[in-house]
């Protein structure tokens, strides 16, 4: 199904026309990263409780998305929050595992939408009529809004997970392939919650072993 770019968020309307219904917005976090979980968020909005501000999550400041999050809980009319473990990443692949996350998201929503946009070019495999919005994170109010939602979870597990593994470094780059995190896993090696599909994950595995023998 082709993509189209839509207007500012604070410009789209909850309903399209009287005869679409509720529309829910989906996006994901985490794709990059070398470690743990995809998480996938979907939202409806209420078009009588506009949230100011909202945009893709990677253009607003942590503080900013703090809020927005608990803005989002408390005025969306049904939200979800999902994940894509670890493994099933390994397992399946990233792409796999994200339109994994984003199914699981779509379909623990409390109303069911009549209509789903998603952010990028592919859409999940879901029974709800779909639509691909590329840069939707930043032009749909319910893609920006489940952006920020899957961000900010995304970020706290990624705190959490710092006080399991704090010789990674998890809360300050979540899981990204930044200079800090391969020194750690050139170091110490991949732990539990590292994706040993991707590649500098398994070569630090592979480095590790040899050190071993």
């Amino acid at each position: 199904m082709p993509s189209r770019k839509l207007s500012k968020p604070e410009q789209i309307s909850l309903r399209f026309d009287a005869n679409e219904g509720l529309v829910a917005g989906v996006d994901e976090a985490g794709r990059g990263p070398l470690a743990g979980p995809v998480v996938a968020a979907a939202v409806i909005l209420d078009d009588m409780k506009r949230i100011k501000g909202l945009n893709d999550s990677k253009q607003l400041t942590a503080l900013r998305r703090e809020r927005l999050f608990d803005e989002i809980r408390a005025h969306a009319l049904a939200f979800c929050v999902a994940e894509a473990s670890v493994a099933e990443i390994d397992e399946l692949n990233i792409l796999h595992a994200t339109m994994l996350a984003m199914k699981r998201a779509v379909e623990g929503l409390r109303l069911p939408p009549h209509k789903v946009l998603v952010d990028g070019n592919r859409l999940p495999k879901i029974r709800i009529r779909a639509e691909a919005v590329i840069g939707g994170d930043a032009t749909v109010a319910s893609i920006s809004a489940a952006s920020i939602l899957a961000k900010v979870t995304r970020d706290r597990i990624c705190v959490e997970h710092e006080l399991h593994y704090p010789q990674y470094g998890f809360g300050t780059h979540k899981g990204y392939g930044t200079a800090a995190h391969l020194a750690a896993l050139d170091e110490h090696g991949p732990c539990a919650w590292h994706r040993r599909s991707f590649e500098p994950v398994r070569v630090a595995a592979l480095r590790r072993a040899c050190l071993e023998e």
